[in-house]
Formats: C-alpha cells, structure tokens, sequence
C-alpha cells in the first residue's frame, strides 16, 4: 500500500502526483554479512533507502501533508515550515514542491552538506542553526518563526503530528507484518521524532506483545545523524514519542554505527549512519539470543554522508 492509510481517501493525491504512490511498500530481506556467520539467529531489514526521496521520512511527510490538506489547514500555496536533521526536510522539499508549495527547513549546521544541498536542488528555502546545539536548537528556531509569522507559515511540527506515527502505525508496521507473516521476535529502531518506534512497536505490539521493541540510543555528541539524543534534562522529548512500547534500550557510539556501515557496504548495502548503529544493535541481539527474528529499518541512502567523513577509512 503506497504511503499509509486509506488508499481510496488519498486517491486523488496519487492520481495528481504519481511519485507519491512509490512511497512506502519497501522489500524487506535478509542481512547476510560476515558478522553474523553462524548466528542462529535471523536479521531482516526494510529498505527504506528505496522510497523516491531517499529515506524512511518520505512515508510520514507524505501523510502529514496530505491530511493537512484534507483538513484545510494547508491551502494552496502557503509556505512549509518544519525543522529536521535533513531526511524529513528533503521530503519537505520534495514533496511540498511538488504539491505548489514553497518550503522553509530549518536544519542544524551539522546536517551532511548532500542533505542541504538535495533541499536545495527541490527548490525548498534553507536557514541552518548552531551544530552544536543539536536538533533542539532549530526545533526551537523553526517553532519561533511559526508563532512570528503566522500569516506566513504552515508548520506541520513532525515531532508532534499524530499523523507521523499513524504512517507507520498504518504502513510500515503493516509491511512488516505482512512480509514476516507476523513472525519476529524483535524490532530494532532509534528516535528522531519518535514516530518510526511509536507507529510501528504500537501495531507490532497489539500483534503479539511478545515482540520486543528495542531503541537505539545515541551519544549526545557528536551524535549519529538522524538519532536524537534524549538522555539529558535539557533535551526535548518528542511530544508523540510513547515510551511505554520501548522493552529495552542499546546505546550505539558513532564509530560503532561508522562500523556498521563499513560492513554493510562490504556487503553490497549502501545507507547510512542509523543503518550501521541499527545493524549493531541487532547484531548484538542475535549474539546474546538463540533463533530469535530480528526486524530493523536502513533508513537511508549512503551517498548523504560523504562530507561526513563516514567513508574516509
């Protein structure tokens, strides 16, 4: 099912823009690398690299936008505004675009320099904040230009629209289910705005209970792009984020998640840095438990991360 939901109400969303039926219905298969020769144990993972922007966050852009426009909070030609580490901001771009409307992301100064300039090249506006102050310092950014300008902007605030987590509540989770035929022990994710984890560990969980939901846990700096840090008073914590679905939390360094992007480049699989920190949290799963079903997200393509130093070994 292309995006999530209901196709029959955004029908005429995908009669009007084809590219947004190829978002969403990722193939999900099997991780099979040298790390985890004689494992009992099975690691799947969705390509989520595949969805036409290049990531995960094409599925929940998509919904929220269209639902905005469903409700008439979006009319033709306002201005988008949201804040993001850069996945969420290219399918703004995109996406926004494409439906006639003129976006502004907000983006911290760190995000990898092909993010910002695969933003740019949709045509979308670009304001970069203080990188060291993290993703909170444009979260707060962007929140002051929508209550500055609010005659200006239309923000969709996707650490607190409902509609994020639904898209993966409705679609990725279904995928999964779908394509594992409801078999799998564990589901392995991080938070950025916490709605890939709650969306999908509320549908897997109502499923079988049972399966663990297990969150990727990154330094506060420098971080692993796309990860939120959330371990310390100040850092603000996604309004739609729901703890109470997360069993266990793993903590992944960024030279362990560069790690495991080595390995899955080895292997022929090209993502990014959440990828290799997922791959390292499942691995470590599988080591410790015998014949358990391990379901992860490479979340993004490699190519975004060149100016990061990420290939420089």
């Amino acid at each position: 099912m292309p995006v999530a939901g209901s196709v029959d109400r955004y029908r005429s969303f995908f009669d009007r823009y084809p590219v947004l039926g190829l978002i969403g219905s990722t193939r999900l298969f099997q991780v099979s690398l040298p790390e985890a020769a004689g494992l009992r144990s099975e690691i799947l993972a969705k390509a989520e690299w595949s969805n036409p922007g290049g990531s995960i966050k094409d599925r929940p852009v998509a919904r929220m936008l269209m639902e905005a426009v469903l409700s008439g909070e979006l009319p033709p030609g306002r201005r988008l505004l949201d804040s993001s580490s850069g996945n969420a901001g290219i399918a703004y771009a995109m996406i926004g675009g494409l439906m006639g409307h003129p976006v502004t992301l907000v983006v911290p100064g760190n995000a990898s320099r092909e993010r910002k300039q695969r933003i740019l090249a949709h045509g979308a506006e670009l304001l970069e904040t203080d990188p060291l102050e993290g993703y909170d310092a444009a979260l707060r950014e962007a929140h002051r230009l929508a209550r500055s300008h609010p005659e200006t902007y239309f923000m969709p605030d996707q650490y607190a629209n409902e509609h994020n987590w639904r898209s993966h509540y409705e679609g990725t989770a279904a995928e999964i289910l779908e394509q594992t035929a409801g078999r799998l022990t564990h589901f392995v994710a991080g938070i950025g705005t916490g709605g890939t984890i709650t969306g999908v560990g509320r549908r897997l969980k109502e499923h079988d209970p049972a399966i663990r939901v297990v969150c990727v846990m990154p330094e506060a700096f420098p971080g692993i792009e796309g990860l939120k840090p959330l371990e310390r008073p100040e850092d603000i914590v996604p309004p739609i984020l729901d703890w109470g679905v997360i069993d266990e939390r793993i903590k992944v360094t960024i030279e362990q998640a560069y790690e495991g992007c080595q390995a899955l480049a080895r292997g022929g699989i090209f993502v990014g840095q959440s990828s290799g920190a997922y791959l390292q949290a499942a691995l470590a799963i599988a080591r410790r438990e015998k014949a358990s079903r391990i379901v992860t997200l490479f979340s993004d393509l490699g190519e975004r991360y060149f100016s990061t130093g990420l290939w420089n070994r």
